[in-house]
């Protein structure tokens, strides 16, 4: 009986993206906040972006996201020690 063999190594791993860290919550510097393809959302003051568009914070506090044009763009407010 004819079937398709499972093991012919074609299927790729995911890649879990998706905003990891939401508006409120507090980051630590080195934490990735969003996995993209694609700059769909851009980094704002206290977080960069990586090689492949992922976008980290830069600086202990407290994420934010808000519009510019048609795009978003997400901050990192610095929290006070």
């Amino acid at each position: 009986m004819a079937r398709k063999r499972q093991g012919n190594g074609r299927d790729s791993n995911p890649k879990y993206r998706g905003v990891k860290v939401f508006s409120g919550q507090v980051v630590k510097a080195g934490n990735i906040i969003v996995r993209q393809k694609g700059s769909k959302i851009i980094p704002g003051v206290g977080c960069s972006i990586g090689r492949d568009f992922t976008i980290f914070s830069l600086v202990d506090g407290i994420v934010e996201f808000t519009n510019k044009g048609n795009k978003k763009v997400v901050n990192v407010k610095a929290i006070q020690q």
